[in-house]
């Protein structure tokens, strides 16, 4: 194959050696270079960003037409009844003209909940249409396939909310869950006081998510440290499901009637909290939850559920935006990304 007419002469460096540095094909390199469609933005980059460093000199009339396309990402998300996942959702879809202003084009697709196999064949197909995608990770060796095979194409890919281990994400966004679940296990230790029963229950979405299982982790490590006098009774895994948490906690109350509090560190808590009220205990059932919604505010209001631990929609997706940015104008993909913080909310601080 010939030159392209863009690149001089003078170098030694041909298309293959440019091909071979940018681990693309050399028709993808002969299309960024002569400034032709059909390619990344993020691919784009790494291509001229290895003409350079093998020493080609592009003329300034060298296109830059792919840079400046906007960037497309795609958000990934859980289908199911989660409250807050519908949240974060809606705000990425109703935010499409500031997306637009930061030279992103975000779309969001709901993907089957809790499996996997469906996880990791979304990430393979809407990363071939992508610049970049967003997901919230199953811990499944499929999973982890399907983000090294995107790292392979030059398709970043983030973890939200819950992350991945051993695998080439280009970063996670979301909070220190394993701190969430000290923070669930203190406050819920300190609201109890000298109860005559320690028995606490915890329920989760689902431990094939990293995030809930390192919210386990964090709430018995401080319930065993400091709160020896509490024993948690089990973990009843409820999928983010409202009637299933329903049932969970009906038949938790059934078998402990002295139940003295309840931690959700998944969603649907409307279910958990349907049942504690028709239980009726003699000694209120302390509750505490993840996922500030129009639903958990309800319950925050009417004295059902004690406390809240949440994160703002704004906060992680914008972080998501600004790691691409960064990769897309070749800085540090964390380079001025503050890690995402969370915030306990009671009835007497609700925003």
């Amino acid at each position: 194959m010939s030159e392209p007419l863009l690149i001089t002469a003078a170098t030694r460096a041909r298309i293959p050696d440019i091909a071979r540095a940018a681990g693309v094909s050399t028709a993808t390199v002969d299309r960024v270079l002569n400034g032709r469609e059909g390619v990344r933005a993020v691919t784009s980059q790494r291509v001229l960003q290895a003409a350079a460093q093998l020493g080609y000199l592009l003329t300034p009339e060298t296109p830059a037409a792919s840079a400046s396309k906007p960037m497309r990402i795609a958000f990934l998300l859980p289908a199911g009844t989660n409250r807050y996942l519908h949240m974060l959702g809606d705000y990425i879809d109703f935010a499409h003209d500031q997306w637009n202003a930061l030279d992103m084009k975000c779309r969001v697709h709901y993907v089957e909940s809790f499996n996997p196999k469906e996880l990791a064949d979304r990430l393979l197909h809407y990363g071939q249409r992508a610049d970049g995608v967003v997901f919230m990770a199953l811990e499944h060796p499929v999973v982890r396939d399907a983000v090294n095979t995107l790292a392979d194409q030059g398709v970043p890919a983030i973890t939200l909310i819950s992350d991945l281990s051993n695998a080439r994400r280009l970063a996670y966004v979301g909070i220190d869950n394993r701190s969430a679940g000290r923070t669930a296990a203190l406050l819920l230790g300190r609201f109890m006081g000298p109860r005559p029963s320690g028995k606490i229950a915890m329920l989760a979405g689902s431990l094939n998510y990293r995030g809930h299982e390192e919210r386990e982790i964090g709430f018995l490590h401080l319930i065993e440290s400091t709160f020896p006098q509490v024993r948690v009774i089990g973990l009843r895994e409820g999928h983010d499901d409202s009637e299933r948490n329903y049932a969970q906690t009906r038949k938790l109350l059934e078998q402990h009637p002295d139940l003295a509090g309840i931690y959700n560190s998944g969603g649907g808590s409307d279910g958990v909290a349907r049942a504690i009220v028709e239980a009726r205990a003699e000694q209120k059932i302390l509750f505490i939850g993840h996922g500030l919604t129009p639903d958990t505010r309800a319950l925050l209001i009417d004295g059902t559920m004690d406390a809240l631990i949440t994160q703002t929609p704004q906060a992680m997706v914008g972080n998501c935006l600004r790691i691409f940015r960064n990769v897309r104008e070749k800085r540090e993909a964390m380079s001025d990304v503050k890690p995402v913080q969370f915030s306990i909310v009671l009835r007497e601080n609700l925003p």
